[in-house]
């Protein structure tokens, strides 16, 4: 690891500003002494996102359309959050509770990832809520239309392999949450 360099930024504008999609232009010498003129970052708000197990050891999962790739996909319930204006914790249970009408009876961080660090900003916090219960109707956003899906705790590595849960944020929390699960 001494060996290695860190790339130097030279210059860095903004080429994309818009509230859903911020891309900035730098010009990077890498350690080898060469110039990048055109290298793309996608500047993306952190996301929360929680694994939600009923008492019955159920967990829950959102389906839903995803417009780039033209498919629906079942996820955990996950959202964008700003982090100077609430934690990534109120976040996620603000997204558990807005797309399912669940909040949970515990709740505890279990890691922290970096989405695509080769081009993305973002972080993923994740988190994992046992003993969830229903208070609530669904209060989903304009863009939102949300299938609640509870799939058992011992089917969910079935469903991976088979494809049916395939977004990588989703997987990854299910395999490092999946430790934390009380199985009593």
């Amino acid at each position: 690891m001494d060996n290695l360099k860190k790339w130097k930024t030279l210059k860095s504008k903004m080429v994309l500003d818009h509230p859903w999609c911020q891309v900035r232009q730098d010009e990077i010498e890498l350690p080898n002494g060469k110039i990048i003129d055109d290298y793309f970052v996608s500047i993306k708000p952190d996301v929360a996102m929680i694994l939600p197990i009923t008492s019955s050891k159920e967990i829950i999962f959102v389906r839903q359309y995803r417009h780039a790739i033209g498919e629906f996909f079942l996820e955990l319930p996950a959202g964008n959050f700003d982090p100077t204006k609430e934690s990534a914790e109120v976040a996620a249970i603000r997204e558990l509770t807005e797309e399912t009408g669940y909040i949970p009876q515990e709740f505890r961080k279990i890691a922290t990832l970096y989405d695509k660090p080769s081009k993305d900003t973002n972080q993923i916090h994740l988190f994992v809520a046992e003993n969830v219960s229903k208070v609530g109707e669904q209060n989903l956003d304009i863009t939102e239309e949300i299938e609640v899906v509870f799939i058992p705790v011992e089917s969910v590595l079935d469903k991976i392999i088979q494809g049916e849960i395939s977004v990588a944020g989703t997987v990854a929390a299910l395999f490092l949450g999946l430790k934390f699960i009380t199985y009593a």
